[in-house]
């Protein structure tokens, strides 16, 4: 990836994430976001974890040469986010809030990190 571009690093491993990722429709207005799982460009995840990101415990969003990432990543998402269908309604009006995000993203972190664990899939490096 350049570092012009804009992308969502994931990790295609957890359901949670993987779902959220394909249920996301993001406003045409944001410019194309590649929707990248972390676990098929390691080198890219590594580029990010010597910056400072956990990617085991946040989607990191990569948009106009900025990084978001976990609660800030999630609220800007939302911001992003069409509107179109009930997932994407919900998550606008949850999200959009960077308060909510803030306090309810360690929640959705601890959820994802004991399913994780419950399925047997190892943490990224």
């Amino acid at each position: 990836m350049q570092s012009d571009e804009n992308y969502l690093l994931y990790d295609g491993d957890c359901p949670f994430c993987s779902n959220y990722v394909r249920m996301m429709r993001l406003r045409k207005a944001a410019g194309p976001i590649a929707m990248l799982n972390m676990r098929d460009h390691p080198d890219l995840a590594a580029r990010h974890k010597a910056q400072g990101y956990d990617l085991n415990q946040g989607m990191l969003l990569h948009l106009d040469g900025r990084d978001y990432w976990g609660a800030d990543c999630i609220h800007r998402l939302a911001l992003l986010s069409t509107g179109n269908g009930l997932f994407n309604r919900v998550n606008a009006a949850i999200f959009s809030s960077a308060c909510l995000s803030e306090a309810l993203y360690p929640f959705m972190r601890t959820g994802r990190n004991l399913t994780l664990t419950l399925l047997g899939k190892k943490k990224m490096p």
